[in-house]
């Protein structure tokens, strides 16, 4: 069966010719506009669409309803997100899905967006204050991810996204398909970043230096974390701190984790170097000892007291003790084995 296409008129300026926004892998269904500023309080949050139109009062629903194979390239992402901010040594902050607002000459809701998860690399400086991010007047998110799996946000919201001035946006297809995902769709990740006001596709991040669409994707789709993809990410995060000037010493819990680590070893290593010390000042002993009394030190003597089970406070009785370096040595022997 063919894919279900949503056709919505495209707002003035936001058109390319006479072709119109299209949402495939979507259903309309009307929410109006006193529905749509209570909606939220209503349904505790839970509603999700693709985009609201306040001129049609439509607005896209995913066709299946949002699912597990959509919802996780997300939370990875904020998780991988969270690995950087500590290498970098400064936060970055994943709000989701949280409403990207246009509003009319009237200042009402004329258009909304959700995406699938948005991230902002400064967020002490960018966040806003209310509960959406208005497009105009809030600072832009540095990413945005869509994951398409049902849907292909290419006919319709990237375009969006292109004349709104966003600067980098991810199109995820994971690996993992959702059942009723089109063949069309082949897994992978490509980066939109906006040049001249307009999207051209990049093989690496602005936002986040020298992170490849091959490595995020690979990353996005891992249900563990590899070694390949830590080295990455402390990769991409100590660049990122290399041009702001931070570090992980500036992450709270990885400076705590690096002190705890350093006074460990400091402690093993001090404790190590004064029971190495403590065995060589009693072969010290031992061998001047055997030296006043004129017992011979051979190559076997050196030998057997260098072998680090044979130390002990037992060596200075054999080499009082002893009347030669046969009896010394089968003293040694014989505590050993005692």
């Amino acid at each position: 069966m063919a894919d279900p296409i949503v056709t919505v008129l495209s707002p003035p300026g936001e058109r390319r010719g006479p072709e119109a926004l299209e949402f495939p892998g979507c259903h309309p269904v009307r929410i109006s506009r006193e529905e749509m500023d209570t909606i939220d309080e209503v349904h505790d949050g839970e509603v999700r669409f693709e985009y609201w139109d306040g001129d049609t009062e439509i607005a896209m629903i995913c066709d299946p309803p949002v699912s597990y194979y959509h919802e996780l390239p997300a939370s990875r992402l904020a998780r991988l997100a969270d690995r950087i901010a500590a290498a970098r040594g400064a936060p970055i902050e994943a709000v989701g899905h949280t409403d990207l607002v246009v509003r009319n000459a009237r200042g009402e809701r004329q258009r909304i967006v959700q995406a699938d998860q948005i991230l902002f690399l400064l967020p002490a400086q960018a966040i806003p204050a209310g509960n959406a991010i208005e497009v105009g007047t809030d600072a832009l998110p540095e990413v945005v991810l869509e994951v398409d799996n049902t849907t292909d946000v290419r006919r319709g919201k990237l375009r969006l996204y292109e004349s709104w001035g966003f600067p980098e946006v991810w199109v995820e297809v994971p690996e993992q398909p959702a059942p009723s995902r089109p063949a069309a769709l082949r897994p992978g990740l490509t980066i939109h970043l906006r040049e001249g006001g307009r999207f051209r596709s990049a093989a690496v991040s602005r936002a986040f230096p020298g992170w490849t669409a091959a490595e995020i994707h690979r990353a996005l789709n891992e249900p563990v974390l590899s070694e390949a993809t830590a080295v990455v990410l402390k990769r991409v995060g100590t660049t990122l701190g290399a041009a702001a000037g931070t570090g992980p010493d500036d992450d709270p819990f990885l400076r705590r984790e690096r002190r705890e680590s350093h006074a460990a070893g400091w402690t093993g290593g001090h404790a190590a170097g004064h029971a190495a010390g403590h065995a060589e000042a009693l072969r010290a002993s031992v061998l001047r000892v055997l030296q006043a009394r004129g017992i011979t030190i051979s190559p076997a003597v050196t030998e057997r007291l260098a072998a680090p089970e044979g130390v002990s406070e037992r060596l200075i009785d054999a080499a009082v003790a002893c009347h030669n370096e046969e009896d010394f040595l089968r003293r040694l022997s014989a505590s050993r084995t005692g």
